[in-house]
């Protein structure tokens, strides 16, 4: 039928003396053309490590959300035996992104994190930065920006329409869901902005209701300099009825002192490791040592740190252990080079061989976010998000089979020149063709393309379907 089209509208602009042939056959095909991306109405930071999981694979199908436009949450899902997407949908929408006059016009904090419950129900929380005076007192912290949301699917499994529920705390962010082998569900975030408590809330009945925060990691008011105790942890499942975490100190030193006339910068150091018996209650360190809870900066340092790093600057660890328990983290670390912000960071691997931690001295990788997965003692890889110095960008997969003593790039998994890339966590329990979701950064936008990659590259979709701004 196509080619009979064309034909017939060949015949008739040549009856006009116009040769466009070429052109008429480019328009047609077009609708059939296929891209790598799903979705071209990312927003800002899009998707991150820190709020995750941004993707679930379930009953044959990858689930994923991400920030879409005006930071409101998108959902979308790939079935990988019809090859169908769906989606995206708009999940919600969040209390930040709306205000022109607003000087960070994208505050990057209410990416949504993504979860599917014991009954098929899909969970989203999105949308916060800590909550504003006018929601009222935070009693584990202070306010930014923004409102913790909790949106639930109307059917099991169906994307398409969603409810909000009231029922997890408005003062959260960087927002971190868990499901246990028994259907428990956890969201894990920090209780308002910096100067505030990180806090888990469990939920035993499919996320209808949730317990009150309970505060894992304190905050307080430091007396030899003027800053408070502050914090950043990535949050995981373990093996069994455990969560581990890994996580970095940040130092919030107040905006203006005498003692340093740089103020608030994003300062942070060490890294630390700690696992939560959800069976018990107990936290407790790598030797398993109970914790005394919240966590202080005092005991933390006497009995969780994996590596004291003073003078560089950490950012983003994560964590992963292996069958018998053992965990091994990633830290970025780098130079302090100037006011609110840090050098350039190259991942620091570190594993606990079952009576200290260590080191690794591997020192290729590239500088860039990445995400753990610990196959075994020895197999290790890290999925990694870099540019090089000519401006070219690369998801890629670095692995090592000597438990990270040395690693070697085995994947590739996208390549862009002029481009560079976020990318999520790794999908929960991933199908191999989609293991992580990335979004593209071109200047002169803050729209981003959305991919969805495993390993055979990004899943592919058609154009009109993937232009959602064209919709």
């Amino acid at each position: 039928m196509k080619k009979l089209l064309v034909v017939t509208l060949c015949i008739y602009f040549t009856f006009l003396g116009c040769n466009v042939n070429k052109d008429v056959s480019s328009k047609l095909e077009k609708s059939d053309a296929l891209v790598d991306y799903f979705a071209d109405n990312g927003f800002g930071n899009a998707v991150a490590l820190v709020q995750h999981p941004s993707g679930v694979y379930h009953k044959g199908i990858t689930y994923i959300a991400y920030q879409g436009s005006l930071e409101d949450p998108y959902v979308a899902s790939y079935n990988h035996e019809t090859k169908e997407w769906k989606g995206p949908f708009k999940a919600g929408v969040s209390e930040m992104g709306k205000d022109p006059n607003r000087k960070k016009k994208i505050d990057n904090h209410g990416k949504p994190a993504l979860l599917i419950d014991d009954a098929d129900y899909i969970h989203i929380a999105f949308g916060g930065h800590g909550g504003m005076r006018k929601h009222g007192e935070n009693p584990l912290g202070n306010h930014a920006y923004g409102k913790n949301l909790h949106v639930v699917s109307k059917k099991p499994l169906d994307i398409s329409a969603w409810e909000t529920q009231d029922n997890i705390s408005l003062f959260g962010t960087y927002s971190q869901f868990i499901k246990m082998d028994n259907g428990d569900m956890y969201l894990f975030y920090r209780h308002g902005a910096h100067r505030s408590d990180w806090v888990y809330q469990k939920s035993t009945d499919n996320g209808a209701t949730f317990q009150e925060p309970v505060s894992f990691l304190k905050h307080k008011r430091r007396t030899e300099v003027e800053a408070e105790d502050s914090w950043y942890p990535w949050v995981s499942r373990g093996n069994g009825d455990e969560i581990i975490v890994a996580f970095d100190y940040h130092i919030c030193r107040d905006k203006k002192n005498p003692q340093d006339t740089r103020g608030h910068i994003p300062e942070r150091h060490n890294v630390y490791y700690m696992v939560f018996d959800t069976k018990t209650g107990a936290w407790k360190n790598v030797k398993n040592e109970r914790l005394k809870m919240p966590l202080t900066k005092e005991i933390a340092d006497e009995n969780t740190l994996v590596k004291n790093i003073a003078n560089d600057w950490t950012f983003q660890g994560v964590t992963d252990v292996d069958s018998n328990g053992n965990p091994q983290v990633i830290m970025l670390v780098g130079p302090d080079v100037g006011e609110r912000r840090s050098g350039p960071k190259r991942i620091q691997h570190f594993r606990w061989d079952g009576q200290a931690w260590v080191k690794s001295l591997t020192d290729n990788l590239p500088r860039g976010d990445g995400d753990l997965e610990v196959k075994s003692a020895k197999e290790v890889s890290i999925y990694l998000e870099s540019k090089n110095n000519k401006n070219v960008g690369e998801i890629s997969r670095w692995d090592s089979f000597d438990g990270g003593a040395s690693f070697k790039k085995s994947k590739v998994f996208l390549r862009r020149k002029k481009s560079g890339f976020v990318i999520s966590s790794l999908i929960e329990n991933p199908h191999p063709d989609a293991r992580i979701i990335v979004a593209e950064k071109k200047k002169g936008t803050d729209y981003r393309k959305m991919y969805l990659l495993g390993d055979n590259g990004p899943i592919k979709r058609n154009v009109k379907e993937a232009e959602v701004l064209k919709n």
